[in-house]
């Protein structure tokens, strides 16, 4: 994809992402007690969620931009309940339990009816929300969903290398889709030879490694290492404020997906090598990347 110039948009209040969840639970927690079964903290919210995912896959329930709307509250939730301490087993039976109990409600359940109405005005709202901010432990996914000119950034987390700041995320361009990319403005220093994101690797280690255990990053036996595809002079639309130029590195698609799968506590490092074999290290949380992907992905207003 053409990493070219863009403007500056006027920036509204950011939406929490909560507001949401928390109209969601209000509007729909007397009816969905009687069309789900019981829940327990710290899944019960992404269970309700997951449970109407997979009522709309079965029913045909809501409208393709409510349904993606929905998808991204559910990640969301996904990832609240890991921080609040549910193990993977956790989410893997309460994802059982949600779409068992959906394969067995019936399409034209009164309570499925009354519940189908309250999510569909709640989301059909967010399906309209141009920005929303992903809050982490220490950083924050920016997701901007207003049409562009040229390129800009749809979804975002900024942190530094030394000096140099350092923007992760994914970058669109009017009538285009999305390309993960880093962007970097290095002073005084030479340029990087190459780029490459650094997580843990799902096939050697299911776990996740979280920060603190020994180190941010995995061991090197536990690590996946995916390369840039190429990189260009960053257009003035991605850079930080108070930069003139930088690079922008992109990435392979395949990656984003790695990254979506990640624990949202664990991190992941965007690397800059350079030809006297040092290497400038950018480490981000994965937090609620993949929900953040998935609210970009109901497209631009």
């Amino acid at each position: 994809m053409r990493i070219g110039p863009k403007p500056r948009l006027a920036t509204p209040r950011l939406v929490r992402a909560g507001v949401v969840a928390a109209l969601l639970a209000a509007q729909a927690s007397g009816a969905m007690a009687q069309a789900t079964a019981p829940t327990a903290a710290p899944t019960g919210p992404y269970y309700d969620r997951a449970f109407m995912l997979a009522a709309d896959q079965k029913c045909r329930l809501f409208q393709p931009m409510v349904a993606r709307a929905l998808t991204s509250a559910t990640l969301q939730a996904r990832g609240a309940a890991v921080r609040h301490g549910a193990t993977a087993d956790d989410l893997a039976a309460t994802a059982g339990r949600a779409s068992a109990k959906a394969n067995a409600t019936a399409c034209d359940n009164p309570d499925l009816v009354r519940v189908r109405g309250r999510v569909a005005t709640a989301f059909a709202g967010w399906a309209q929300t141009p920005r929303m901010t992903f809050p982490g432990a220490k950083a924050d996914w920016a997701a901007d969903r207003y049409g562009l000119v040229q390129a800009g950034w749809r979804l975002k987390q900024s942190v530094t290398t030394g000096q140099a700041p350092v923007t992760f995320g994914l970058v669109g361009d009017a009538g285009q889709g999305e390309t993960l990319a880093a962007v970097v403005s290095f002073v005084g220093h030479s340029r990087p030879y190459a780029a490459r994101i650094v997580l843990r690797d799902a096939d050697r280690s299911s776990r996740p490694w979280l920060p603190g255990r020994a180190g941010d990053l995995p061991p090197e036996s536990l690590r996946l290492a995916v390369f840039s595809a190429g990189s260009s002079e960053a257009a003035p639309g991605l850079l930080e404020p108070t930069r003139k130029d930088g690079q922008a590195w992109r990435f392979p698609d395949a990656a984003a997906d790695l990254i979506a799968a990640l624990d949202p506590r664990e991190v992941f490092a965007v690397e800059f090598l350079f030809r006297d074999d040092s290497i400038a290290r950018a480490t981000f949380e994965a937090g609620d990347f993949a929900a953040g992907r998935a609210f970009v992905d109901m497209g631009s207003l």
